[in-house]
């Protein structure tokens, strides 16, 4: 496979056809191949969307107490870890190692080659929403490299009830080196909020990774639950997301055009 293949999408078996689509979390796989590690793939890995414009996988990854992925190499990656839940001990081949804790956002950049681990040696369960983009060749003469950031230091901007904060993109808090805008919306128990859609020359994924609530349009109701998707076009309808009992967190990708006519 050519290198710029890995930007095109692959999506199999999947009808994504529409401007708007809802798709439960059941719709995508949850394997549990080892006792320590249970990962929900709603981009990448066995799931119908295999890889959206460059974005390889955006999964949900929940890792037992002492546990985790020792040394191992990427090339060619950009890779974005939030932690939801718990923290996760971070420590690379640059001589970079620290903790991400719940509410922090972490973008390595791998170059042609970095070696890292990812260790939960906390008591309690970690769970992490991790994002892999292929480096764009522009970049790939960088050093390898990475930077950390809480979410709530990153500027803060209010839809609805909700309150939006730019990770990726123009308006972006991380140094990023890939062409997308990533989102990361908090709406408080019973609030609710539009979904903002793409711009022209984009298409959403939103990804559902903590609370419960509902997604609404004007001809349909679905529940929300964790993991959850939601694909959408700049000219979708209007759609709104209610969050439940307890705040709702949805991430929104922001991706060259993958849904097809």
């Amino acid at each position: 496979m050519m290198f710029t293949d890995v930007f095109a999408s692959v999506i199999t078996d999947l009808d994504v056809r529409g401007d708007l689509r809802f798709f439960p979390a059941a719709t995508f796989p949850t394997i549990h191949p080892i006792h320590w590690l249970t990962s929900h793939f709603a981009v990448g890995g066995w799931s119908p969307l295999q890889r959206l414009s460059g974005m390889l996988t955006a999964h949900m990854t929940q890792i037992a107490p002492h546990n985790g992925f020792t040394w191992h190499p990427h090339r060619g990656l950009e890779i974005y870890t939030y932690v939801i839940d718990g923290e996760l001990y971070h420590e690379d081949s640059t001589g970079g190692q620290g903790i991400i804790r719940a509410g922090e956002v972490q973008r390595m950049f791998s170059g042609a080659y970095i070696q890292h681990q990812e260790l939960n040696r906390a008591d309690d369960y970690a769970r992490v929403i991790q994002i892999w983009f292929v480096a764009e060749p522009q970049f790939m003469a960088l050093e390898p490299h990475y930077e950390q950031i809480r979410l709530d230091k990153m500027p803060p901007r209010t839809v609805g009830d909700g309150v939006v904060r730019d990770i990726i993109g123009p308006q972006g808090a991380t140094d990023s080196h890939v062409s997308a805008r990533l989102t990361s919306t908090v709406l408080p128990a019973g609030g609710e909020a539009a979904i903002e859609l793409p711009q022209s020359g984009e298409e959403l994924f939103l990804y559902f990774v903590n609370g419960d609530g509902r997604f609404l349009t004007a001809h349909d109701e679905q529940p929300v639950g964790l993991y959850d998707v939601a694909l959408a076009k700049p000219q979708a309808e209007t759609a709104v997301i209610q969050a439940g009992e307890q705040p709702l967190n949805y991430l929104s990708f922001y991706l060259k055009p993958f849904m097809g006519a």
